[in-house]
Parts: C-alpha cells; structure tokens; sequence
C-alpha cells in the first residue's frame, strides 16, 4: 500500500471513477467526494467489481467549506487531492455562467484552503485544451498561449489555473500538477464503469452510442462549413483509461518529489486530430452498428480544430496514450450494452 490517502472530488463522475480504479490498482487508499449531480452510488459498484475494493465515499458538495474540513478531519491520512469536480459542458456554460462560475471555482479555492491546514501536500489539476482557445496552429503544445476563452466553462479552466498558481507563488506548501485534457472518450475494458451523465448527454460519445442503441432519434453534428477536410470539427480524443493512468503518474511525482518544479503543466492527448465524422465513422466501422446523424448549424463556444503534441508529458512522465480509437469506440459501445442489460437505459 501507497503512503498517503489520495482524495478524488468528482470521483463517482466519468473520469473520476476510472482514475479512482487506476489509483486503487497503484496501491493508493482511495476517498471520494461527490455531490452526485452528475453521477451515481452505482458506480461504487462498478469500481469494487473491477478492483475488489469499495472506496469510502463522502456525499457532500465541495463548495460547502465545512462538509470539506469535516472530510479532512475524518481522514487525516490524505496527502494528495485530483480534482475533478466541476461542471464541465462547454454548450450548458453559455447558459448557465454563474452555475459554472460559483461551482468550479469555489470548489478550487475550498480545497486550496483548507490543504496547508491538513497537511496535504499537492493537487492534480483536471484542466483542458479549452485553455489554447482556437490555437494558432496544430499540434498544440505547453507553451501555446493562452487565448481568450471562447465559453465560461473554458474561462473557468483558464482562471482555475491562475488561482493555483498565485496560491503556490504565495508561499503555500502546496505543489501542483496541471493536466491538460483533450477529448476524453471510451469506457473502461470490463465494461463495469463508462459515462453515463444523468439526463440528456451533453458530450459526444454517450450521445451517439445512446442513438446508436436507439434511445436518441439521431445525432447532431454542429456545422459541417469549418476549414477542416469534411468541415466538421477536429478533435483529438484519447481514452478514458490511458488519461486515468496519466493522473497515477503526476499524483507519484508529485508527493514523491520527482522535480523540483512546484508547478507543472502537461498536456494530455494522442496527437491525432479526428474530425466529428471521422469519429462516427470510426465507431461504426469499429462495432458494426449504425449511428444516424444530421449536419445542423455551428454551436456557440466550439473551437474549429485542435489535438495535442503530447511530446513533454510522453518524455517527462513517461506516459503515453496507447488504446486505440476502434478498440476505444468498442468499449464505449460495451459500455452502452451493458446499461441496456442492466435496464438503466
């Protein structure tokens, strides 16, 4: 067993579970915890069937600062926090700014606080490739600047990063990892755990495989007039378990003290960009099963083209994205027939 409980805040959620189960399979004593707004206890289950240990979990919301003092009270051993509890659709933050606002940032600073009190000596950071806005050009790397965000989902990733970096400038005995996703997609081999957000999907893959099985009339691809080769979007998306896997590494380093660095920014991705087509595509190529789909009109806030160059985190973590996107689509279909057998959906 790994010395030091690791917190994962959103850790029932769709990346949170499966970097719990990698953490668990690391010998890290796990503790979650989640509100449950866009999850389920279910998932509990899901994770001590794959790993055969239930992680304790704590139901409580991470913007209320006495739920949290009581988590670090209750657990003394926590030494590292991966943070994903954020509300995180780019289309339902231009609705819903201020929910995005006090959600993602309060949880930020709750947990900023409260770590040099219980002695927890860094945080993993869930950011994302949202921070590069319309890049300059692609492969995007670290040192990309940072443009103007294109939705108060992506400005909340942007300014999340300047709060943990002022924190630890301050003098706080705190490091940081900062992760810079792309586009997670797929679901766990086993089948156990995948995306299921409660209500109408707001992310691509769920929403295709859930019109590929027939409980969405069709899917909705947003614009098909950007400058890209079949002028839909161009994304680069990486599998669930190899980003899960990605966030061992950093929690290692960092309570390790692998560098010297108090701050580090990777960016994690395949360095492969797939246009929306092409990953419908892929998918039925991949399983067989048709997806229907229609070209509507462009979506406010989506960024025409990015994917990764994932070069510093592939040489300084020594991680790389290795499933690929047919096996990846084969999972998330597995995923969706494994929730029909269940009766979920």
């Amino acid at each position: 067993m790994k010395k030091g409980r690791i917190l994962v805040t959103g850790g029932t959620g769709y990346i949170g579970s499966h970097t719990v189960v990698e953490l668990q399979q690391a010998g890290y004593p796990v503790v979650i915890i989640d509100n449950l707004s866009n999850s389920n206890l279910e998932v509990l289950d899901g994770i001590e069937r794959i790993t055969g240990q239930r992680p304790p979990m704590v139901e409580a919301d991470c913007t209320d600062m006495a739920a949290l003092e009581q988590l670090f009270t209750d657990y003394p051993d926590i030494k590292g926090i991966i943070n994903f509890a954020a509300s995180k659709a780019v289309g339902e933050s231009i609705e819903k700014p201020i929910l995005y606002y006090r959600n993602n940032l309060n949880t930020l600073l709750n947990l900023l606080d409260a770590m040099p009190r219980h002695g927890v000596k860094g945080i993993v950071f869930s950011s994302s490739c949202t921070v590069y806005g319309e890049p300059d050009s692609n492969p995007v790397t670290e040192a990309a600047p940072i443009k103007k965000a294109t939705s108060p989902y992506g400005n909340t990733k942007q300014i999340s990063e300047e709060i943990i970096t002022d924190v630890v400038n301050s003098g706080a005995p705190i490091k940081s990892v900062i992760l810079r996703y792309f586009n997670p997609v797929g679901a766990h081999p086993s089948a156990e755990i995948g995306e299921l957000p409660n209500g109408v999907p707001q992310n691509l893959i769920p929403y295709l495989t859930q019109t590929a099985i027939g409980i969405r009339k069709e899917l909705s691809v947003f614009g098909n007039d950007y400058d890209t080769p079949d002028g839909s979007c161009i994304r680069d998306f990486i599998n669930v378990v190899d980003l899960a896997k990605a966030h061992v590494i950093a929690v290692e380093r960092m309570l390790e003290d692998k560098s010297d660095n108090k701050i580090e920014i990777f960016n994690l991705g395949t360095g492969i960009g797939l246009s929306v087509l092409e990953l419908i595509d892929a998918f039925q190529r991949a399983t067989g099963v048709n997806v229907p789909h229609k070209i509507v009109g462009r979506r406010a806030g989506d960024i025409e083209k990015v994917w990764a160059n994932p070069a510093y985190a592939n040489e300084v973590l020594g991680w790389k994205a290795q499933t690929s996107i047919d096996d990846t689509m084969r999972s998330a279909w597995a995923w969706q027939c494994k929730l029909r057998e269940r009766g979920v959906m």
